[in-house]
């Protein structure tokens, strides 16, 4: 039986996988961490009520319930890791604020729906537009307001990966996870993967609202340390999301028998560019062990690694697991600091007893 979620003390609902829940290739719906704002919709969702307006920059305003979405275009789908920008969070050597996140922030999720540029594109693209602003109906937790509201750049809205959906795995959408519609924007954070869609806006410029601007979802063009003044015009809004392994078969904890060989296994993903190896280090990263591979569903999903370690006779056994991306890109042993703890994809250190 799985573990549930580990829920985080906040007014909204937001709730983490325990690793060892996310072992399966695709991660099953009730598994699939929650990270919310403010107050969901009032349902039921109607998918021949509800609808979705497409307006601004465009030669033909649209609007659309969600049934007439699948009546019109074509139905698309695919698999790919959602993953929460503050993923990691709480492995900061230096507190900062958000939400202290695991390293469950994260799942692979097969998602169904229209892919967003047929719709935008059927709504012609007027000269000037380069970003487009997402609107939600879930409201505030104070004053009754939009609770979030993100965007997206032109360019990444009209990728064939990116999905209008109101399907997770062969079911409809639930009501945390978005229904009756979702942006999907794999590659980028959750937090733009905006649910409960009713909106979507074409603009000439990058959305400013909040959850846009200041420092939200913004990472340091700089390197920047704990103390150190901080210029908002030095920061940049978060695009791909960075590189990083995570083991499922085992937590920090865990009790191993003395002399016996474990198998360490688990995911690697880099948001669509691919994996290019994971290694474990069981001697502080002075020398490395590399983990065989097995080849993701797309190149959004996650990649499986493996590797058998001879557990010692007595004492403990620490392993750092780090993912290197076909880019070259590799997971720090030590976390790059930012104000929001934001994409702290430092090494993970899993700690296991050995029982002798």
């Amino acid at each position: 039986m799985l573990a549930p979620l580990r829920r985080h003390d906040h007014q909204a609902t937001n709730a983490e996988s325990p690793l060892t829940s996310l072992n399966s290739p695709i991660t099953p719906v009730g598994q699939l961490f929650i990270r919310n704002n403010g107050d969901l919709p009032e349902g039921p969702f109607d998918v021949e009520t509800w609808r979705l307006s497409v307006t601004g920059l465009v030669e033909q305003p649209q609007c659309f319930s969600v049934a007439e979405l699948e009546r019109r275009f074509p139905v698309a789908s695919i698999t790919t890791v959602i993953e929460c920008a503050g993923n990691g969070r709480a492995l900061n050597i230096h507190p900062t604020d958000g939400i202290p996140w695991g390293l469950g922030a994260v799942g692979c999720v097969t998602f169904a729906g229209i892919r967003l540029a047929d719709l935008l594109q059927a709504a012609g693209l007027a000269p000037g537009a380069s970003h487009i602003r997402h609107h939600g109906a879930d409201r505030a937790l104070k004053g009754g307001g939009p609770a979030f509201s993100r965007g997206l750049p032109l360019e990444k809205a009209l990728q064939p990966e990116c999905l209008l959906a109101w399907s997770m795995n062969g079911e409809p959408l639930t009501a945390d996870h978005g229904a009756p519609l979702r942006i999907v924007a794999p590659g980028y954070p959750g937090s733009a993967w905006q649910k409960w869609l009713t909106g979507i806006e074409i603009l000439d410029h990058v959305h400013e609202a909040p959850g846009m601007s200041g420092l939200d979802y913004r990472l340091p063009i700089d390197p920047i340390r704990p103390g150190d003044p901080v210029d908002p015009g030095r920061f940049e809004i978060i695009g791909e999301m960075p590189v990083r392994a995570i083991c499922t078969t085992h937590e920090n904890g865990d009790a191993v028998p003395a002399g016996t060989t474990i198998d360490l296994e688990g995911w690697a993903w880099a948001h669509g560019t691919p994996i290019a190896g994971v290694a474990v280090s069981l001697d502080e990263g002075r020398s490395w062990l590399p983990a065989s591979l097995t080849a993701p569903a797309t190149p959004f999903a996650w990649t499986r690694f493996s590797l058998p370690l001879v557990v010692p006779a007595s004492g403990s056994l620490t392993a750092i697991i780090r993912a290197t991306d076909a880019k070259g890109r590799q997971q720090p042993l030590e976390p790059r600091w930012n104000p929001r703890g934001y994409c702290n994809n430092v090494c993970q250190r899993l700690d296991l007893t050995v029982l002798g």
